[in-house]
């Protein structure tokens, strides 16, 4: 991992605003009385008590969306509450600033090999949560379950977590991308297509904006919805999204159509990967002629329903060999290819290589106009 003093200036800029901003909100929430400040109502009747610290164990390349998802409402509530509710502090294996996703550095309060308590501990990671695949924070993070503190993640910190062994026979879930990848590689693990999951003293969600949900259901749980509600409010998010919502869009809002027949035979195809319709059973089953469903895909969609169902198939392929361990032929029967040569072929005619050379072009991310 680079050390910030090598990075460019950008990223110490960013490191030593960081590190400054955390300071000034752990030291309390702010005086109502202070010059400049209106004052805000009591929102939170919760008897008084010791401020929770929160501990973020950072990956390398974590993803710096979801992990501000998950401050930032804390931050917020301490606020509306006229109290200080949270604290929170950033964890590195060795104490270095992480490098995020987007190549911003955020400084880390402190190592693993430091001593500390915290209520909760969130593991967040991203691109490559198998840079933390590692004994010492293993150790360190079973040390945390054994002494009772609830262990949870974002985004693909649950591959961290389920590494360690803490996953086993729960509930949990990952990004969409990789939630196969995640029931592929531990097979002990009870994954979940949902926003969020709280099983025990299991937290886990998607990542990006899943987090401020997930903290918002905390918020909710420890200090009450009215709570709750005036932070979500604070970042425009209009309504607190339940656990088991979808992480994605459905194929009419992520696709811009509005023909419901054309919606419908998507979804069917989407249902259909493994053991692929004929195009006209498809028409068959929504009842619409071959001829129009042609015509519809190329004035909504510039492609014909073949070539889109392929392209489908073809996607998921690529999925299945960046995000899982399946061979190409497991991969090849999985997306409704006959042989392995049949596969290798229309794959390498899509993307320009083969499926084994791209299964090492990882984390490309899912084309959202194909999937």
């Amino acid at each position: 991992m680079k050390d910030v003093r090598g990075a460019p200036s950008s990223h110490r800029k960013i490191a030593g605003v960081s590190s400054k901003c955390k300071t000034e909100q752990v030291r309390g929430a702010p005086n109502p009385s202070s010059p400049g400040l209106r004052a805000l109502p009591v929102l939170t009747q919760q008897p008084v008590r010791a401020p929770d610290t929160l501990g973020f164990l950072l990956a390398p390349r974590f993803s710096l969306m979801a992990f501000v998802c998950a401050v930032e409402p804390l931050r917020v509530a301490n606020r509306l509450a006229q109290r200080e509710l949270y604290r929170w502090e950033t964890i590195s294996v060795d104490g270095a600033p992480v490098i995020a996703s987007n190549r911003m550095a955020i400084v880390a309060d402190r190592s693993i090999r430091e001593r500390s308590a915290y209520a909760r501990v969130l593991v967040c990671a991203g691109f490559e949560p198998e840079t933390l695949y590692d004994a010492s924070v293993t150790r360190w993070l079973r040390s945390r379950d054994r002494a009772g503190t609830p262990v949870g993640a974002i985004d693909t910190g649950s591959f961290i977590l389920a590494y360690a062994g803490l996953l086993d026979g729960y509930r949990a879930c990952t990004h969409w991308e990789s939630l196969e990848s995640l029931q592929s590689q531990f097979p002990r693990v009870i994954t979940n297509p949902g926003l969020f999951i709280v099983d025990r003293l299991r937290d886990t969600c998607a990542g990006g904006t899943a987090a401020l949900d997930m903290m918002l259901h905390l918020i909710s749980v420890q200090h009450g919805h009215r709570l709750a509600a005036a932070v979500a409010e604070q970042f425009i998010h209009a309504r607190m999204r339940e656990p088991k919502e979808h992480q994605r869009m459905e194929p009419r809002d992520r696709q811009g159509l509005s023909d419901p027949s054309l919606v419908r035979i998507i979804e069917l195809m989407e249902g259909r990967l493994e053991e692929p319709a004929s195009i006209q059973a498809l028409c068959a089953t929504v009842r619409i002629s071959r001829r129009q469903l042609e015509r519809e895909f190329q004035r909504q969609l510039n492609v014909s329903p073949q070539r889109y169902y392929l392209n489908l198939r073809l996607q998921r392929a690529r999925t299945l060999l960046q995000y899982t361990k399946l061979s190409v032929i497991e991969v090849a029967v999985a997306t409704g290819f006959h042989s392995s040569a049949q596969f290798c072929r229309s794959y390498k005619s899509w993307s320009g290589v083969t499926p084994t050379k791209d299964r090492h072009n990882i984390h490309q991310g899912i084309d959202p106009a194909l999937s």
